[in-house]
């Protein structure tokens, strides 16, 4: 099982970790513990590098297994071994980068939710740049610079982000903690990770966020289309 350390440092640039596993066919391997980010929920993966032995080894892509986080390494070296000890190093410009666009979207979720009521039904993301699908009926150019001064507004507020870790059954005690048309969320899962832009916007979200809204920048809605009778879609742009 590999530990998690982006969920609760997402600043976390640097780690070390030990080799749990090795697989020579795919240039796999797994940690014990891991900051990268294995990419869900419209975020991508963290890149990087695993240096070992003196080795530096590329981290080209990173997913999650059951319950361990498998790092696929570039490069002509052989695999290190298993119990060898890693240094892992982030793509920092791109993670922080990430981490904007994911709060971005989440201010534009809140305020979208606050002022419409629309839920989302979509969304995903690059760095510096994103999408997210919303139930409304009809969108036009006068709604979407309203949208666009409301995030702004709300980015200038500053406002502080709270990411918790709670008991399901306490979770699920918020409303509205599920703000996507359908609940995304595995009936097994004993814990919710929750994020909160502070009298704003409180969702479960497993992702990776900056500590507060002045930190995203100026945020531009760069196209809006229609994807279907009640489901348009906005784009949007971090400056």
């Amino acid at each position: 099982m590999t530990e998690l350390l982006y969920q609760t440092d997402a600043y976390l640039k640097e780690f070390s970790a030990a080799i749990t596993m090795a697989d020579a066919q795919t240039r796999a391997v797994a940690l014990d513990r891991s900051a990268f980010y294995p990419g869900g929920g419209g975020q991508p993966c963290d890149f990087g590098t695993l240096e070992v032995a003196g080795i530096s080894y590329p981290v080209e892509k990173v997913k999650k297994q059951g319950d361990d986080v498998l790092h696929y390494l570039g490069g002509g070296a052989d695999l290190p071994a298993v119990g060898s000890t890693a240094k892992g190093i982030l793509d920092w410009t791109r993670r922080h980068n990430l981490m904007r666009t994911h709060t971005a979207l989440h201010i534009l979720c809140g305020t979208v939710f606050r002022d419409y009521g629309a839920k989302v039904t979509g969304g995903d993301m690059d760095p510096l740049k994103g999408r997210m699908d919303f139930e409304f009926e009809t969108m036009r150019g006068e709604l979407v610079r309203e949208i666009e001064a409301a995030v702004n507004i709300e980015v200038g507020q500053a406002r502080e982000i709270r990411v918790k870790i709670l008991p399901r059954e306490e979770a699920f005690q918020i409303p509205d903690l599920i703000r996507t048309k359908i609940n995304l969320l595995p009936e097994g899962i004993a814990q919710v990770r929750t994020v909160e832009i502070a009298g704003l916007d409180l969702q479960a979200d497993g992702g990776t966020h900056v500590k507060n809204t002045s930190e995203v920048g100026k945020i531009k809605v760069a196209d809006y289309k229609s994807k279907g009778a009640i489901n348009k879609r906005i784009y949007i742009e971090i400056e």
